[in-house]
């Protein structure tokens, strides 16, 4: 099969971790990488060309060539969702990757321009919207729906019949209890456990630890 021709939007580190995704574990083949001329400093990245993203269609033609968004939740997300749907109006498909150590149930309804990592479950009838990216190791319980632009990052817990609301963040190690519907824009901090269902633009942050009065090497009677 020829590879499909991509090109990445974005040079951090999550379009060099999309490079290496969509390289090998994928059918495409990237091309070359775009950022918009403003914050292009290098022609360059991971040895393709860089192009600024406003000349995009004279570098590489719309009808021969796809497109992936790597932005993370930048702006809450607008960044990823504003980017990819102005590759659209230039007349470009927009790619998704989902990785062949995932775990998608064939009954699972996937938008378009989605990033899915390795060991996510994706538990039997979840919706995903568009623009939805997960990052490494998350439950997506079933019957869930996670609607446009989120980005859930990484050991999230969605439990049975949630609503995730569009362009919501859910960091590190959240849970969100069964039956909750999440309104949109939430940010949702590492280690937070929402058990009711939210208002829209609700941030919930995660408890700071404190360290302990006694050091842990004499708490365990330890010579210091």
């Amino acid at each position: 099969m020829t590879p499909r021709k991509l090109i990445i939007v974005g040079n951090s580190g999550f379009a060099e971790i999309a490079h290496e995704y969509f390289s090998y574990d994928s059918d495409y083949e990237v091309v070359g990488f775009s950022v918009e001329k403003a914050y292009r400093k290098v022609d360059r990245f991971c040895d393709k060309p860089n192009v600024d993203f406003e000349d995009l269609a004279k570098h590489f033609a719309p009808a021969q060539h796809s497109v992936y968004v790597a932005a993370t939740y930048t702006q809450l997300n607008r960044l990823r969702a504003r980017m990819s749907g102005q590759a659209k109006q230039l007349g470009y498909a927009l790619a998704s990757y989902v990785s062949s150590r995932a775990f998608v149930w064939r009954n699972v309804r996937l938008g378009e321009h989605c990033f899915i990592f390795e060991d996510n479950t994706v538990q039997p009838f979840v919706q995903l919207g568009d623009n939805v990216l997960l990052w490494s190791g998350n439950h997506i319980g079933h019957h869930s729906v996670v609607r446009s632009d989120c980005f859930i990052s990484s050991h999230v817990v969605v439990s049975g019949y949630c609503d995730i609301g569009q362009g919501t963040f859910l960091g590190v190690n959240s849970t969100i209890s069964n039956n909750v519907t999440l309104a949109r824009d939430n940010w949702v901090g590492p280690g937070v456990t929402i058990t009711k269902n939210t208002e829209p633009g609700a941030m919930f942050k995660h408890t700071r630890a404190e360290p302990a009065a006694v050091s842990a090497p004499r708490f365990f009677k330890l010579e210091e």
